[in-house]
């Protein structure tokens, strides 16, 4: 898998990059067939925002979440995509 990892008015200090990979990590081992990710950190006056786009094999995900802290705005966004793959996973296995 492939992270894209870009930051509009932020610095991506290389604690955040780890951060953001270790959380991609746990989506690879509930959804293998991830080909590559795009995130986006934002920081817009006190609020923080990350985006992340994942393209997944027929399709694409899209989740945004925004926080006062970065790294839960992280969270947030990462368990959204676990949602949603985990509905694309069931989804396609039904077919």
């Amino acid at each position: 898998m492939q992270i894209n990892l870009s930051g509009h008015h932020v610095d991506i200090s290389e604690a955040l990059r780890n951060y953001v990979e270790s959380k991609f990590i746990r989506l690879q081992r509930h959804f293998d067939q991830i080909t590559h990710t795009d995130v986006l950190l934002i920081v817009e006056n006190s609020i923080q925002k990350s985006e992340a786009k994942i393209q997944v094999s027929g399709a694409e995900i899209f989740a945004a979440a925004e926080s006062e802290n970065m790294y839960i705005a992280i969270d947030l966004m990462t368990d959204k995509l676990d949602r949603q793959l985990i509905k694309f996973k069931e989804k396609a296995r039904g077919h």
